[in-house]
């Protein structure tokens, strides 16, 4: 179950500088997590200081097929 950045995203990096598998991408808006590099160790949720990161079973479909589409064409933060 990857983790699933919401739109209350104020994009300061923080959750990409703690990843450890660089799952984190910045799109125009917001950060979002690629679903399939994500390991959903959790270390993002507990990071953000804005809580806007939750496990997707506890996220809004809307923002779990956001971060899906965008993590696709967005360039990956940390490349």
């Amino acid at each position: 179950m990857p983790s699933v950045i919401n739109d209350t995203c104020i994009k300061c990096g923080s959750c990409a500088a703690i990843c450890p598998v660089s799952a984190m991408h910045l799109c125009d808006s917001q950060m979002v997590i690629d679903p399939d590099t994500c390991i959903d160790c959790g270390a993002c949720i507990a990071e953000c200081p804005v809580s806007a990161i939750a496990n997707d079973a506890d996220a809004d479909p809307a923002a779990i097929k956001f971060n899906a589409e965008q993590s696709k064409i967005c360039p990956n933060a940390n490349d």
